[in-house]
């Protein structure tokens, strides 16, 4: 399947803690649950008022689709065409 890049602008994000980020994972879990298994979550990076999460999908409409149904808005889509790495060097 292939891989994604979602940028996604959600106001204090960063500031989240304890309960609050549990609550947000499971948000975005129920949704992922409730559309099937042609989409995972595999982690996401959280940054000033943002997140960059990375997503393996069937495709993008899937993305759009949790996007409306975990209520955390999608910035931009990138997909992912390889993986660069120091192993790559080797």
């Amino acid at each position: 399947m292939p891989k994604y890049v979602i940028e996604r602008e959600v106001p204090g994000v960063d500031k989240l803690e304890g309960r609050d980020r549990k609550a947000a994972a499971l948000q975005s879990l129920r949704a992922l649950k409730d559309i099937g298994t042609d989409i995972q979550w595999v982690h996401s990076y959280v940054s000033e008022n943002r997140t960059h999460c990375v997503y393996v999908a069937e495709n993008e409409d899937l993305i759009h689709d949790h996007a409306k149904r975990s209520g955390f808005p999608v910035t931009r889509i990138f997909k992912v065409d390889y993986i660069l790495e120091p192993v790559s060097g080797e």
